[in-house]
């Protein structure tokens, strides 16, 4: 190896690294271990072959070589290419060279046992490892093993020969430029498997692309579909995830009577003279094959495409609703990864809700767009109906990314054992089961959370009894609507349980949610932001929407303007309904709230934090559900929900109404009848009670309110 050409490479791939928008995430680099290492890596771009030895060396320090194909060694570039370590797979030598190395410490390598880049991602046929490509089908290779066995063969056979026939050691030793006995002794090799993930994975025209096509006459069609494919990787922004796995010794397998005589040997024999133990090291060699391969694709970072694609592939019926497929994904993405040990990419981390909300990351909106694209699914009538043939028939090697990225994803992640039976359990369970699993894992999740935060934050003069605490349930009529209320600040679910009582009596269902950091302490809720709020009403929804074909949302109060903030995001519901939306607070508090709020943070920051004002004392009307104690840090987060709420308003366009009584001491009327002139719905309407107090859901009255209420969502939803 050249080392000037190699340090040259070097600065311009790092020069490339940190020009594209590409973002490299590393994982399990401690697995690498200091002595002789083979890499044993996926190949599914030319990437691996350029990015992946360069991002080696900077954890490793070392060279670091690899085979690439013999085609790739013509002319000026295959010199270069020879110059930086590169070998020809086809290279006479091949073997001792890779073996030397190693023994010697010199370089560590790369193989891909693949043996070419598999881009259908087509490694699994009936339960067995089978790379299929342009000319048909072969199993992967065992020549990562059996260099590795080799290496530990010989490195074996020196050290016991050193004690016995020390000529046939020195003469081993001088084939293998092994300088003394110490320097092998202690540097078993092992073969380190590599796992590299892309997403997303999305192939279209790029500068790249269209640069090469402009400068180039009858440019091949494989080598635009590759500037196609990784140009758009490259230059979008795709995650790369390289993941290192365990380190799979190889010192063992040589632990038998067959491999031990050839060992001790005393007969001198050079390195491709044929031995007694060829057949037993080949046996082992596949066996450390499976193991490898196995370990490879088991560490592939599943992601978003790979549950819609593997879903929508093993679904049994062609016709489905949208929000069948996303419960489904939801499902396997926040309860089955738990039974699953599975790698996830870092949005798979993260709260799912929106798979079955709003959608806002677009993770099924752009998986169906490439599916629409390509032809897997069409829309009629709001019904899709995928195209089976799409998923059955063969791919053509050099177009499958491009033409069938959808099955290209569902390919990569069929190798991963476990998760695909999970996948076939979800994929077969019929739509109401799976409506009926969501709404299930999402209750018995929110209980779950409301307990631990509960029991984190109570205080015995401050927490009120868990009954009053917890968000509840009522089951209506089979068929009928279902109603998601939404309590005020500073409040609990206990607050809509009138409300939703009286709804409950007319058939509707009705899930009264918990906002995040209510029902529990006034320090819970400091440490809360509008954005868990909001978080709080999606997850009310995904249950809700899971029992009922039509809902209708609604809230009191600060709970009345998350309504509205959902119905801005969410026009499939039915209707909403805020009752006394805090758009105008009375209280100056709500004006100087961001500005004392900043002086108690800055304060914190400089460790005098008792010089702070965090709490200023309540005194609601309710104070058997309401906190005593209001943080200043959640009346900005109130500000800050209100605001951003005023511009999403003209966004709304399903029938609103709003109410709010005409003597509310907390919330001004005129900021509630600017709501509703700022509402984009054509049905809107706005009605007031002759109250003297703010929560007019509670109380004396309160049953005209309820009616007023239960007549808007008969209307709108029956």
């Amino acid at each position: 190896m050249n080392k000037f050409a190699f340090r040259t490479t070097g600065l311009l791939v790092k020069a490339l690294y940190n020009l594209f928008k590409a973002r490299f995430n590393l994982h399990g680099q401690e697995n690498i271990p200091e002595g002789p290492v083979i890499f044993v890596v996926n190949h599914f771009t030319r990437l691996e072959t350029f990015l992946f030895p360069y991002v080696v060396h900077t954890l490793i320090k070392k060279p670091l070589w690899s085979l690439a194909s013999a085609d790739l060694f013509r002319g000026a570039f295959g010199e270069y290419l020879e110059k930086v370590g590169a070998v020809s797979n086809k290279a006479p030598n091949r073997d001792q060279l890779i073996v030397n190395s190693l023994l010697t410490g010199n370089a560590d390598w790369i193989i891909f046992p693949e043996g070419r880049m598999v881009k259908n991602k087509k490694i699994v046929e009936k339960g067995k490892f089978i790379i299929s490509y342009a000319g048909g089908k072969h199993p992967p290779h065992t020549g990562a093993a059996t260099l590795a066995l080799r290496t530990e063969f010989y490195r074996k056979r020196i050290l016991s020969l050193a004690s016995t026939d020390h000529q046939e050691a020195e003469r081993l030793m001088s084939l293998f430029q092994i300088d003394g006995i110490d320097d092998i002794r202690d540097r078993q090799v092992v073969i380190l498997p590599v796992n590299i993930s892309y997403y997303p994975l999305r192939a279209r025209e790029n500068i790249l692309s269209k640069l090469a096509v402009s400068l180039m006459e009858n440019l091949p069609e494989k080598i635009l579909e590759e500037l196609m494919t990784e140009g758009s990787m490259l230059l979008s922004g795709v995650d790369i995830d390289i993941r290192f796995g365990v380190p799979i010794p190889v010192q063992c397998c040589l632990d038998c009577r067959c491999i031990d005589r050839d060992v001790f040997s005393r007969e001198s024999f050079d390195f491709d003279d044929p031995i007694q133990s060829r057949n037993r090291m080949r046996r082992e060699a596949l066996k450390i094959m499976q193991s490898y391969m196995s370990a490879i694709y088991d560490m592939t970072t599943v992601n978003h495409d790979h549950l819609f694609a593997s879903i929508l592939r093993r679904m049994p019926r062609r016709r489905f609703r949208e929000m069948d497929l996303r419960r489904r994904v939801f499902l396997v993405a926040s309860s089955e990864f738990k039974k699953a040990p599975v790698y996830r990419h870092s949005s798979l981390e993260e709260n799912q809700i929106p798979l079955i909300t709003d959608d806002r990351y677009r993770k099924f909106g752009d998986f169906m767009d490439l599916a629409l694209e390509k032809g897997v699914v069409f829309k009629k009538n709001g019904w899709f109906r995928k195209d089976v043939s799409r998923f059955s028939s063969a791919l053509d090697f050099n177009r499958a990314r491009i033409d069938n990225p959808i099955a290209v994803m569902a390919n990569e992640v069929e190798a991963i054992r476990q998760l695909q039976q999970r996948l076939r359990r979800v994929s077969f369970q019929p739509g109401w089961w799976i409506r009926r699993q969501t709404a299930a894992f999402l209750i018995k999740q929110q209980l779950a959370t409301f307990q631990n935060d509960y029991q984190r934050f109570y205080h015995p003069d401050e927490s009120k009894p868990k009954e009053i605490c917890k968000p509840f349930l009522i089951k209506g009529k089979s068929g009928m609507p279902g109603v998601l209320l939404i309590h005020g600040y500073m409040s609990a679910p206990a607050e809509m349980k009138e409300l939703a009582d009286f709804l409950g009596r007319l058939g509707f269902w009705v899930y009264a949610v918990r906002l995040s950091g209510h029902g529990t302490a006034p320090e819970d809720l400091a440490e809360r932001t509008y954005h868990e709020w909001i978080q709080s009403v999606d997850t009310g929804y995904g249950i809700i929407s899971s029992l009922c074909r039509q809902v209708v949302v609604g809230g009191f109060s600060a709970g009345g303007g998350l309504a509205l903030e959902f119905a801005s995001r969410m026009p499939v519901i039915s209707g909403v309904f805020s009752v006394s939306p805090p758009m105008r607070l009375r209280n100056p508090l709500s004006r100087l709230a961001p500005g004392i709020d900043a002086v108690n943070r800055s304060l914190r920051k400089v460790k005098i934090g008792g010089l702070s004002k965090s709490y200023i004392e309540n005194h609601p009307e309710n104070p058997g559900i309401n906190y005593l104690r209001n943080p200043i840090s959640g009346v900005h987060q109130l500000e800050r929900l209100m605001k951003s709420l005023y511009e999403k308003l003209p966004l709304i366009q399903v029938p609103a109404l709003v109410t709010q009584a005409k003597g509310d001491p907390v919330v001004d009327p005129r900021g509630s009848l600017e709501t509703l002139n700022k509402i984009g719905s054509v049905d809107k309407s706005y009605v007031t009670f002759d109250f003297d107090r703010h929560g007019i859901l509670l109380g004396n009255g309160a049953e005209k309110v309820h009616r007023t209420l239960g007549e808007f969502i008969k209307r709108v939803a029956t």
